[in-house]
């Protein structure tokens, strides 16, 4: 169990660390001086890197020989893509696929 002192510390902590890697690059980068190159490469090849990680994360422990053969998770998938398609719009096709997913989950499969 913490003490008051130390939940106040750990608080102030996690604001501090979240404070601080919101503001260094503004700091760091300054309007002044143009964007490094690698530091623009990085901006453009982590997004799409870190969602393939995520995919394949997500997707890992699915069994197709066996309980529902990954038709839930095919479904979801399909209609993220369809909807990111159409609209453009990550945090729609996200939510929507998440509550589908889960929908069939829980209903269906």
């Amino acid at each position: 169990m913490m003490t008051l002192g130390q939940q106040f510390i750990t608080i102030g902590m996690c604001v501090l660390g979240t404070m601080l890697t919101r503001f260094l690059p503004f700091l760091v980068f300054s309007d002044k001086r143009p964007t490094p190159k690698y530091i623009q490469y990085l901006g453009h090849a982590l997004p799409p890197a870190i969602f393939a990680m995520l995919v394949v994360y997500c997707l890992k422990d699915v069994e197709v020989v066996s309980g529902s053969h990954g038709i839930p998770e095919l479904i979801a998938m399909v209609v993220v893509v369809i909807l990111h398609l159409w609209k453009r719009k990550m945090l729609l096709s996200i939510a929507a696929g998440t509550v589908l997913y889960m929908l069939l989950v829980q209903t269906v499969f």
